[in-house]
């Protein structure tokens, strides 16, 4: 039988935690370990403990499910949170409602927070089988972890291990009140299909078949972990060479060296690497990169991403946010020091001894138009388009360096390329100017399949 002691062993994870979060649904999973979580709380010293409950307003009785959820955790002392989301039509309203779910999660996690979920063995048995009747990879077939980051904390499944009838015995003899969601045996739903009916028949001609999918779950994990590991390995070497000022706030990688890799090796890198910046990339999206990172080495392709693209330039691999994407805009010097920029181009330092509040005027600071020219010293005018290109600054950056003009003329490309002599006659000696890019907000992504 599932007790509160098994409990506190699988919670010693994160008995340092600043604040543990329950997520509660209302249902007899989550219902049972509120209940155990406040038991032990009366004989053990515990961080402060938050339920949140996600209202999807799906169901025509969702809000008579929040109110049992504030009636259980207000007879437990404590505190709730009702997060209210709303979905878009769509094909999966599922996924839809399970990525707003943990996005709700994320929102409300400090740091080194801890979450706790109350999937438990069936559960896990369920999303294995559903992962592999749709074709899922060997990430997918190593189920749901019980453990992984979420946001600026930890995502922690303390049940995984018990099985419903477990947390059905204890939820019976401590008379617990649950809510039963009808969607649960609503047979037009995958899951419940699953629940129903393949699995008990399952059962009934092959009894071992918890044990095997779990154990393929156990194999597939460690074989996750050493791909992980080769992939750090790959990502440490070909992720160097951006020192680049301009360039280090990005992450990116090496084409030549990913080319020098098998095609698999090569895709366990990518899958890696994205999955470590929160981002998701379907199969077909890396295909589509595998087969274009494999094409001419003059070609430039782009892939879209959720909330942001994947660049070919310069040689590298580029991981881009929309942010990153904006190009500059115009503005006014107005004062001198550190100037932020307008939009997302960062902030240009600009030190003009000679130059006096009234005559800030006459400096402006704009971006590429085309067809731009500046006087470099001891040399003869210069495109920007061919500095750009010799200098191998990549194609997506080249609308975010700002062009600082003085009396309509180019000076200065963002502090790398001056027009010094000019400035020595305009600014006076002892000048600076020095560019600092900044890259945007990091990419979402929230785990799919009950991740």
């Amino acid at each position: 039988m599932f007790t509160p002691q098994e409990l506190l062993r699988q919670l010693l994870s994160c008995a340092d935690a600043p604040t543990w979060w329950l997520g509660l649904s209302g249902g007899l999973d989550s219902i049972v370990l509120l209940d155990a979580l406040v038991e032990l709380r009366s004989t053990h010293s515990l961080p402060p403990l938050y339920a949140i409950h996600v209202h999807h307003g799906l169901h025509p009785d969702a809000d008579r499910w929040a109110e049992h959820c504030a009636r259980e955790a207000r007879a437990r002392n404590v505190p709730l949170v009702i997060e209210r989301v709303q979905l878009e039509p769509g094909a999966s309203i599922e996924a839809q409602a399970r990525d707003a779910r943990y996005a709700a999660f994320a929102r409300h996690m400090g740091r080194d927070d801890c979450l706790l979920l109350a999937h438990h063995r069936d559960d896990q048995l369920e999303t294995l089988l559903f992962r592999i009747l749709r074709g899922t990879g060997l990430r997918g077939l190593a189920g749901m972890p019980v453990s992984r980051r979420l946001s600026k904390g930890l995502l922690l499944r303390p049940l995984l291990e018990q099985p419903r009838s477990a947390l059905l015995e204890r939820a019976r003899t401590r008379r617990l009140e649950w809510i039963e969601d009808p969607a649960n045996c609503d047979a037009r739903f995958a899951r419940t299909a699953l629940r129903h009916d393949l699995l008990p028949r399952l059962r009934n001609d092959w009894p071992a078949v918890d044990d095997s999918l779990l154990s393929l779950s156990r194999h597939a994990r460690q074989a996750n972990e050493l791909l992980d590991e080769r992939a750090a390995e790959d990502l440490q070497l070909l992720s160097a060479g951006t020192e680049d000022p301009w360039l280090s706030a990005w992450p990116s990688l090496a084409v030549t060296g990913m080319l020098g890799l098998s095609s698999a090796r090569r895709n366990n890198l990518l899958r890696y690497w994205l999955r470590a910046h929160d981002c998701r990339l379907p199969q077909r999206r890396l295909q589509a990169l595998e087969d274009q990172l494999c094409s001419a080495g003059d070609s430039q392709p782009v892939i879209e991403l959720d909330g942001g693209q994947l660049h070919r330039s310069s040689g590298r691999l580029w991981l881009l946010r929309a942010a990153d994407l904006t190009p500059g805009t115009g503005q006014s010097v107005r004062t001198q020091g550190e100037i932020p920029l307008v939009g997302t181009s960062g902030s240009l330092v600009l030190h003009l001894p000679r130059v006096g509040v009234g005559a800030l005027s006459e400096w402006i600071v704009q971006y590429r138009r085309g067809g731009e020219q500046i006087s470099l010293p001891d040399r003869r005018t210069r495109s920007l388009k061919s500095l750009l290109q010799e200098n191998a600054i990549p194609v997506w950056l080249r609308p975010k360096i700002p062009l600082l003009y003085h009396a309509g003329q180019l000076v200065s490309v963002g502090g790398r390329w001056n027009a010094t002599t000019y400035l020595d006659a305009h600014a006076g000696a002892g000048w600076q100017i020095h560019w600092s890019p900044v890259a945007g907000p990091a990419l979402q992504g929230y785990p799919q399949s009950g991740d």
